[in-house]
């Protein structure tokens, strides 16, 4: 796992570190010394802590004006233990949605496991997004992921699976795949 970074393509683009507004802002990178572990596996120093042991993140693209936010997860999201959307929630999303963002997409390729515990936390999110007109989607989930996230009915809050699961997001500009969500969005909530 130490050797999955963070997507970098887009760092012309946007860097969370050099982001005022973001909550890793001024954070600083050994990209030399490997300390953050999940589980007994060490995972690249790009990726960041919001407070859980298995579940980490890098915010690869915010864009406060048109309210998107995209972030790239690594790990074992873990509500049964851990709560892990709690401190995904209270450390990172609260204080985006501060700053503008309503729009959220998750990429989820290097998301292992999920192990749910109850749904608060995301009916929360959901009506706090909506109501502003934004929302959440999860992109390129593994199936048994979703699966699970399926088994407690997230798909009440976020949007899973069918066409976000086959978008090829890399060969896009940031704001370019935003659009592309947004109107496959779009096209789901018209039908």
């Amino acid at each position: 796992m130490h050797t999955l970074e963070p997507y970098f393509n887009w760092r012309d683009r946007y860097i969370a570190s050099e982001d005022k507004k973001s909550p890793f802002f001024g954070t600083v990178y050994d990209e030399f010394s490997f300390s953050t572990k999940i589980y007994n596996y060490f995972i690249h120093p790009q990726w960041d802590d919001i407070g859980s042991q298995t579940l980490y993140l890098k915010v690869i693209y915010a864009n406060y004006d048109e309210g998107y936010g995209v972030i790239e997860l690594i790990g074992e999201w873990n509500d049964c233990i851990n709560n892990d959307i709690m401190f995904f929630k209270n450390n990172l999303l609260n204080r985006m949605m501060r700053e503008g963002i309503n729009r959220f997409i998750l990429l989820g390729e290097n998301v292992l496991n999920f192990h749910f515990s109850d749904d608060c936390y995301y009916e929360e999110w959901y009506e706090e997004t909506s109501d502003e007109g934004g929302w959440i989607v999860c992109v390129n989930f593994r199936q048994h992921v979703l699966d699970e996230m399926n088994k407690i009915n997230l798909g009440n809050y976020l949007f899973l699976g069918g066409k976000f699961d086959t978008i090829n997001w890399r060969t896009l500009k940031p704001m370019h795949f935003c659009k592309k969500i947004d109107e496959l969005i779009m096209k789901k909530l018209t039908v």
